[in-house]
C-alpha cells in the first residue's frame, strides 16, 4: 500500500470513521486497561539521547535485533529536548577525530536545513564554540528517528525501567509506560540514560559529587536592539534588583549584559539541577522556568527592553552532571589532559575541562596536539556481564567528565558501545572479552575513527 494510502487509513481509523456510532458521539473502549507483554531482543539500549541513538543505530545496522527505550517523546536528548543544538567537537588540531554515525547525522541535518559547517581548518584557539555545529534541533530529532527505523530499531517512547535482573546470561528488564507494562529480555544491555539509571537498578555501584554542576534552560529572547541599550544603566538596575532580592545573581552568572547580548541561549544556570528522578527533574524544570519568567518581567521594565519577548524556550532544563558508573577503569583528569592512549581505546574525545559552578565557567583548554581517548573498560561497570554504558555516565573523575560529557564525545562512545554489544552478542561473550581487533574493524566498517588504528587516527 502506498504511504499516502496508509496514512489516510490510519487517520480514518483514529477518527472512528469505520464506526457507525460516530454520528452519536459514542466511542466504546477501555484505553486505560494496562497491557502486559513480553519481548525478546539481542540488544536493548536504555536512553535515546546523544549516545543512545548512535548505539542503537550501530547495533541495528550490524544486523542485531535492537530495542531502544526512551522515557521522553523524542530522540536526541541534550541536543534536541535539552536545546543544546550545537554538538561538538569533531575535529582537533586540523584533523577529524570523531566520525561515523553521529557525524553522518549531523551532516545531514546541516544540509537539509541549508546551514553551514564551521571551517574546521581554521584553529579555534581558546574559543572552542567556533567549531561547534549549529543545528535545527527539531529537524535533527526527526532525522534520528528516521535512521533508527531504517536500521530496524524498535523505538519505545514514554517507557522507563523499573526492574533489571540478570538471568541465564541474559538481562530481564521490566518497564512501565502509558498503559503498558513490558518485560524485555535481552542478551546485551547498554545504559545511555546519562544518569547511570539502569546501571544502578541493575545493582552496580554509581558515583556522584556532593555538589554537581548547574543545569541550563535554553531559550531565545527578542524584541529589543542590543546596540541601542544603555548598558551602564541596565547594569546598575540589575545590581539594585539583586540587592533587593528581586533577582538571584547566580541565575544568569551575574551577567545581565551577557544575557541581553546573547539573547538567551546557553547562559542560564539552575543550581542543583538533577535529572536522576522524575521528582528531582520536576524541581529543576520549575526552578528554570520560574527564574526565566522573573527575569523576563524585570527586563521589560528596562529602557529599550520594554517589548522584550520570549521567542522560544525548551521543554525541560538540561542537566550537565549527575551519576557516573564505577567502571573497570576510571578516566582521570591526568589521563585526559595528557591524551593517554589506552590498549583498549575505542573513541576520541576533544573538549576543554569545563566545570560550571555558581560563578559561571572558565574552560581549561587542552595543550596543543593533545587528543584524549576513551578505553572500553571505562564503559563497563565493575562486576558486570553483558552490560555497557555510553555517554556522560562514563567511568571518570569529575574534571575529566566535565569534558567527556559533550555531544561529539558521547556519539563516539555510543558507537563503540553499540559495536562492542554486537560482537559480544554474536560471539556469546561479555563485552570485556571482545577482541579489540574485531571491535576496531567493525567500527571502521561503519565510519568510526578508532584511536591507535593505522588507517584512521
Amino acid at each position: 500500500m502506498e504511504r499516502r494510502s496508509v496514512l489516510a487509513t490510519l487517520g480514518a481509523m483514529s477518527l472512528g470513521a469505520a464506526s457507525p456510532k460516530l454520528a452519536t458521539g459514542e466511542v466504546l473502549n477501555k484505553p486505560y486497561k494496562l497491557t502486559k507483554q513480553t519481548l525478546k531482543t539481542d540488544i536493548l539500549v536504555i536512553g535515546g539521547g546523544t549516545a543512545g541513538v548512535v548505539a542503537a543505530i550501530q547495533a541495528g545496522r550490524a544486523g542485531r535485533k535492537t530495542i531502544l527505550v526512551e522515557n521522553g517523546s523524542q530522540l536526541g536528548g541534550t541536543t534536541t529536548t535539552g536545546g543544546v543544538a550545537f554538538p561538538g567537537i569533531f575535529f582537533a588540531w586540523g584533523k577529524q577525530i570523531i566520525s561515523g554515525i553521529g557525524w553522518e547525522m549531523v551532516q545531514e541535518a546541516v544540509a537539509l536545513n541549508d546551514d553551514t559547517l564551521p571551517n574546521f581548518s581554521i584553529p579555534h584557539g581558546k574559543n572552542h564554540p567556533k567549531h561547534q555545529v549549529r543545528l535545527n534541533g527539531q529537524l535533527y530529532a526527526m532525522l534520528l528517528e528516521e535512521k533508527c527505523v531504517q536500521a530496524g530499531v524498535q523505538i519505545r517512547f514514554y517507557e522507563t525501567p523499573t526492574q533489571i535482573t540478570f538471568q541465564k546470561n541474559n538481562w530481564v528488564v521490566e518497564t512501565v509506560g502509558k498503559g503498558t507494562m513490558t518485560q524485555i529480555t535481552c542478551n546485551q544491555l547498554i545504559d545511555c540514560t546519562g544518569n547511570a539509571y539502569a546501571t544502578s537498578i541493575a545493582g552496580f555501584d554509581v558515583l556522584r559529587e556532593s555538589v554537581t554542576q548547574p543545569g541550563t534552560l535554553m531559550f531565545k529572547l527578542g524584541g529589543y536592539d542590543f546596540n541601542s541599550l544603555d548598558v551602564k544603566l541596565i547594569q546598575a538596575r540589575y545590581q539594585e534588583a539583586i540587592q533587593k532580592g528581586e533577582l538571584v545573581k547566580t541565575d544568569f552568572r551575574n551577567n545581565i549584559i551577557g544575557l541581553l547580548r546573547s539573547a538567551g541561549d546557553n547562559i542560564q544556570h539552575v543550581l542543583g539541577a538533577d535529572s536522576t528522578t522524575s521528582e528531582t527533574h520536576t524541581v529543576a524544570n520549575i526552578k528554570g522556568r520560574a527564574s526565566l519568567l522573573q527575569t523576563l518581567r524585570f527586563l521589560r521594565t528596562l529602557p529599550g527592553c520594554e517589548k522584550t519577548k520570549l521567542i522560544d524556550v525548551q521543554n525541560e532544563t538540561a542537566v550537565r552532571e549527575t551519576y557516573r558508573i564505577d567502571g573497570h577503569y576510571k578516566i582521570t583528569q591526568a589521563d585526559y589532559v595528557t591524551g593517554k592512549l589506552f590498549d583498549d581505546s575505542v573513541s576520541y574525545s576533544y573538549y576543554p575541562i569545563d566545570v560550571h559552578d555558581e560563578n559561571g565557567v572558565v574552560p581549561d583548554h587542552l595543550a596543543e596536539g593533545i587528543v584524549p581517548t576513551v578505553p572500553l573498560r571505562a564503559l563497563i561497570p565493575k562486576n558486570s556481564r553483558n552490560f555497557l554504558v555510553a555517554g556522560r555516565c562514563v567511568s571518570s573523575d569529575r574534571l575529566a567528565n566535565s569534558a567527556l560529557r559533550v555531544q561529539a564525545s558521547c556519539m563516539g562512545m555510543g558507537q563503540a558501545a553499540g559495536a562492542a554489544a554486537v560482537l559480544a552478542n554474536m560471539q556469546n561473550k561479555t563485552p570485556l572479552d571482545v577482541s579489540m581487533s574485531d571491535l576496531r574493524k567493525l567500527l571502521e566498517e561503519h565510519g568510526g575513527i578508532v584511536p591507535g588504528s593505522s588507517s584512521k587516527g
